[in-house]
């Protein structure tokens, strides 16, 4: 007799061989981050493949997610980055592995990773890596730093431009590269999924009035992350006569109250109090994203990925981007395609007024023009960078270590 039961896509093929197996990602903390969000997509993917997902870590607001979705968490003073407690946690990982019977370590960041390597090493089980940013080795040491993310037996890359940077700075890692972009749930990011309550809610959160226009930086508040760029642009256009707009800046402080005080004193200097807004971390970044006329990405280093580029592209949400990094991957613009075939408009990085020009250009845009472009983003983004995709992808690399297969 056959199941009437539905099975699930990583329950066949190359992931079959991970039921019953254990596998353990360790990150400094499960808070908000692209980083922390693919370590729950990927722990609720192994456990839909019948393995044990199990997450060590120091806590963080997404624990309760990672428990409803199957994973384990197992508390871990993951998130230090003294040398020599790093040095002492060696012996402890590699006892809570032997003790959980895993059979393969994932480290997604620098710090735990070399804890993992090191307990990994002694009990012989397979290391992987992901390159979650592009780190950038200003220095001998700090080069050496970041090489454990390439010292594993597989190291997967977010993007095609974090491939690349990896095979230059750590040219021993080449053919153990696998490129896997960052996955995003489209059942969850559609704009038919998200209740206009929701949207509605969240505007009267943020103070923002019916008929005003929402320009969103949704970004953890860091100085590379380029919010006193919006705040210039904002002013630019403030000056031009666009009082019906407010710029909304999401996102943890993550402890740098410095910075907010920056923030807050070029706001209140430039008159700007009450039209830039800062709301701290969002909680509903669908409704985020379908709250906004435009969502900025005004980074001023490389994004090894670009996670809210895609997502708002995926909601429909005009985009305008730095042209930096990975974003020539995930938002498509002239020259690198047709006009017709623009998916959003990417400016050179700290450039205040060519971003006050592109929001000045998307707030003018009519309703057709709109609706093309957001097609035309939906099919981009939901052809290339699925949750799904992601997710088998890994789990192939995973399967593949523990069949010995190429």
């Amino acid at each position: 007799m056959t199941s009437s039961f539905p099975t699930s896509p990583f329950q066949q093929g190359p992931q079959s061989a991970l039921a019953g197996r254990t596998i353990l990602q360790i990150i400094p903390e499960l808070q908000a981050g692209g980083a922390e969000r693919t370590t729950i997509d990927i722990a609720a993917a192994l456990t839909e493949a019948g393995a044990r997902a199990l997450v060590a870590s120091q806590g963080g607001r997404l624990v309760s997610e990672l428990q409803a979705k199957g994973g384990w968490w197992i508390p871990f003073p993951a998130k230090t980055k003294n040398p020599f407690a790093m040095m002492g946690n060696v012996g402890p990982l590699a006892e809570l592995m032997q003790r959980e019977g895993v059979d393969i370590i994932h480290a997604r960041s620098r710090a735990p990773a070399w804890v993992a390597y090191g307990a990994a090493r002694r009990l012989k089980r397979p290391f992987v890596t992901t390159y979650h940013g592009a780190y950038s080795g200003k220095s001998a040491l700090k080069t050496f730093y970041n090489s454990v993310m390439a010292r594993s037996d597989a190291v997967i890359a977010n993007s095609s431009f974090t491939g690349q940077r990896i095979e230059r700075l750590h040219p021993f890692a080449a053919g153990k590269i696998h490129v896997i972009p960052r996955g995003t749930d489209f059942h969850l990011f559609s704009p038919s999924a998200v209740d206009p309550k929701r949207v509605q809610k969240l505007r009267q959160d943020w103070g923002v009035a019916p008929d005003e226009r929402i320009v969103l930086l949704a970004a953890r508040l860091s100085e590379w992350k380029g919010q006193k760029i919006l705040i210039a642009a904002a002013k630019l256009l403030k000056d031009k006569g666009f009082d019906d707009v407010r710029y909304i800046l999401a996102g943890d402080a993550q402890g740098r109250e410095g910075y907010v005080k920056e923030l807050e004193s070029e706001i209140a200097k430039l008159n700007l109090s009450g039209v830039v807004k800062l709301v701290g971390h969002c909680t509903d970044m669908p409704a985020a994203f379908k709250a906004s006329s435009i969502v900025t990405v005004t980074s001023t280093e490389p994004e090894a990925f670009g996670r809210s580029a895609v997502e708002a592209q995926a909601m429909g949400a005009p985009v305008i981007v730095t042209d930096l990094g990975a974003v020539p991957e995930t938002v498509l613009a002239p020259p690198d395609v047709e006009e017709s075939a623009r998916t959003g408009w990417r400016i050179p990085p700290g450039d205040a007024p060519a971003l006050a020009d592109a929001l000045e250009h998307v707030l003018g845009m009519g309703a057709n023009a709109r609706e093309r472009l957001s097609l035309q983003a939906q099919t981009h983004v939901r052809r290339h960078f699925s949750l799904e995709r992601m997710c088998q992808d890994t789990l192939d690399v995973y399967a593949k270590l523990l069949t010995g297969s190429n």
